[in-house]
């Protein structure tokens, strides 16, 4: 069974690709962003899947890359093309090369064009390929900057991507309309700019002619990327939080688990935001815990200290994730929320005041 994930970083519009097999729980992620690799790492959690691979499909000019990071937090490793320029990969990719995740692959095409190291990936039966910035959703990648030439990227398209079967599923590292996915007959008989009856002289044409700015991160950007996204002075990852073992879900809040909170003791500050009758019902509740049910937190939120981290409460867990939410609007930077609720507080033998035997 294929697991398939198709993510978004929307401050540059870039798509993020999982591809994992669900029988082996191998996986790999094709163009990670650097700023999303918390987000990534914890769907991968979740999932329960291994990252074997992450994949480039070329040198990006609009964001960096997060695979030096992962292969810090996962032990994953890093592919892109051979004729990237890149420093620091563990495999360097050519035409025809497949990469395996569990008993799948991707099978390797070059597609120069946008630049020199372009790549498309190619699912084992041909029904879905990832074209990066080569061929987008009724359009393509510039060719203006960084190797980009317009011819090499026609012939690129039209020999390795309109070449697959028509109903192949064709997905783009970028997108900014809100499309997400076209097809290669799509494409071939839409693309404005390269397909339907268009010569390589007409492309050549349009692309000498966008006219369009340099990406605003380019001169950050694509340093980092010719090293793998290792992070250099003034680009660092944000670290985890300190003042307790915390685990980041992909709902983008931070979660504690009962024995961590236990230890934690007074340092933090737990507030439940259950209904009185709830607080003072069969679960019980936490020594020490103040009540503030969820219908009042945003007019009480200022009853808090700001100045010791915040743990929320509830039944099962889910009105504090939502309780969490506020508090962090509210400005509360140390904030999580205890997974599981008093269920799995009680589940676990944590200790309880009140409540049922």
């Amino acid at each position: 069974m294929l697991i398939f994930r198709q993510l978004f970083d929307a401050p540059s519009s870039t798509y993020t690709y999982l591809l994992g097999d669900g029988l082996s729980g191998d996986a790999l992620l094709i163009d990670p962003v650097f700023e999303q690799v918390r987000r990534d790492a914890a769907l991968l959690h979740e999932l329960h899947l291994n990252l074997r691979w992450t994949l480039e499909t070329h040198v990006h000019a609009d964001h960096v890359t997060g695979a030096w990071l992962l292969r810090q937090r996962t032990g994953s490793r890093i592919a892109l093309s051979c004729h990237s320029g890149a420093q620091g990969a563990d495999r360097l990719l050519e035409h025809g090369d497949r990469v395996a995740f569990g008993g799948r692959h991707l099978a390797v095409r070059a597609t120069p064009g946008h630049t020199s190291g372009c790549l498309t990936y190619v699912l084992d039966d041909q029904s879905m390929a990832f074209t990066g910035d080569c061929l987008l959703i009724r359009g393509c990648g510039r060719t203006d900057f960084q190797q980009g030439e317009a011819r090499a990227m026609y012939r690129s398209v039209h020999e390795q991507i309109f070449s697959l079967p028509g109903r192949c599923l064709l997905y783009p590292a970028h997108d900014y309309r809100g499309l997400t996915v076209t097809s290669v007959d799509e494409e071939r008989n839409w693309n404005p700019r390269i397909g339907g009856d268009s010569s390589v002289d007409d492309f050549a044409g349009y692309m000498k002619n966008l006219g369009l700015p340099h990406p605003k991160k380019i001169d950050v950007a694509v340093p980092a990327n010719l090293n793998c996204g290792r992070p250099e002075e003034g680009l660092a990852e944000a670290g985890d939080p300190a003042w307790a073992p915390l685990t980041f879900t992909f709902g983008g809040i931070w979660e504690i688990q009962p024995h961590a909170l236990e230890e934690a003791g007074t340092t933090v500050q737990v507030i439940d935001v259950r209904q009185p009758d709830e607080f003072d019902g069969a679960l019980g509740h936490i020594g020490g815990a103040r009540l503030i049910p969820l219908d009042q937190l945003a007019v009480r939120s200022g009853e808090i200290d700001t100045a010791r981290p915040v743990v929320t409460v509830c039944r099962s867990g889910a009105r504090s994730a939502q309780a969490v939410v506020m508090l962090q609007r509210a400005g509360f930077g140390e904030v999580a929320n205890l997974a599981g609720g008093m269920l799995r507080w009680r589940a676990e033998g944590c200790r309880v005041e009140g409540g049922a035997a």
